[in-house]
């Protein structure tokens, strides 16, 4: 897909525009890199465009929050480093946050085998897990966006505690679990490219698949339930919390 993406090049000129103008207003919100796609594709070691936008962040003194399936994110750790220090939070968020910088690394399995089929071109989740280990290290703000969790693969009892368990020995701070959603019926959208997989890696599974989502794009509200039901309790279980706020949060209450 990275062969059809188009580059905004004009995008610094854009932000800056805008963090200015928020700044100046004293409205420093937290910024996340990025809630609808990858802040670091592999264009961006050319393009280096996410590192000039947190260039602009740490510029106007705005907290971030990266959420990434990539390992590069720790070429930017010295500029992160210094949003953390001196970045603003909004005045209703000093009692609730101690951090100005989050790096939540997205998983759907610790299998590099499952990863290939359903994340081609995205670091390996055992080099991703290696990165959220040094960010840890390096003593950032860091935990896991355990979505999209996969029906019947990824979900299991026994895949569930192996990765809340990996996850609590590597000392994150939070993990937010959360099942699939598919979209669209063209040949390049989520719905149609997951069952393509489906149908050829785990055809055993496609009538399955087929009926979670028949409906709409999420799987069906007994399923949801019952999912949010098992995660919440390992959270209990493994003491994990799942939100960026370091009291302890109603579990209703999600980033």
């Amino acid at each position: 897909m990275e062969d059809k993406l188009s580059v905004k090049i004009n995008a610094l000129d854009v932000l800056e525009k805008q963090l200015k103008n928020r700044a100046k207003k004293n409205q420093q919100g937290i910024i996340i890199l990025a809630s609808a796609t990858e802040p670091y594709l592999q264009f961006e070691k050319e393009y280096q465009l996410t590192r000039k936008i947190l260039e602009l962040i740490l510029h106007y003194q705005f907290p971030v929050h990266i959420i990434t399936k990539s390992d590069l994110v720790t070429r930017d750790f010295d500029i992160l480093k210094e949003i953390d220090e001196h970045a603003i939070l909004p005045e209703d968020l000093h009692s609730k946050l101690q951090h100005k910088v989050f790096i939540t690394f997205s998983f759907s399995t610790l299998d590099d085998s499952v990863g290939e089929i359903f994340e081609p071109g995205a670091t390996p989740p055992s080099n991703r897990l290696q990165t959220l280990q040094q960010t840890l290290a390096a003593g950032f703000y860091s935990g896991v966006s355990l979505m999209p969790l996969l029906p019947f693969i990824t979900d299991t009892d026994e895949q569930l505690h192996r990765m809340f368990s990996t996850f609590k020995n590597s000392g994150v701070k939070y993990i937010f679990p959360a099942s699939i959603t598919l979209f669209g019926d063209q040949s390049s959208d989520s719905k149609p490219l997951v069952l393509k997989a489906i149908q050829k890696y785990y055809p055993e599974l496609l009538a399955k698949y087929k009926t979670l989502f028949a409906y709409g794009f999420q799987p069906p509200s007994w399923y949801r339930n019952k999912l949010n039901k098992r995660t919440e309790t390992l959270l209990q279980q493994y003491q994990i919390k799942n939100s960026l706020f370091d009291e302890v949060m109603d579990s209703s209450v999600k980033l």
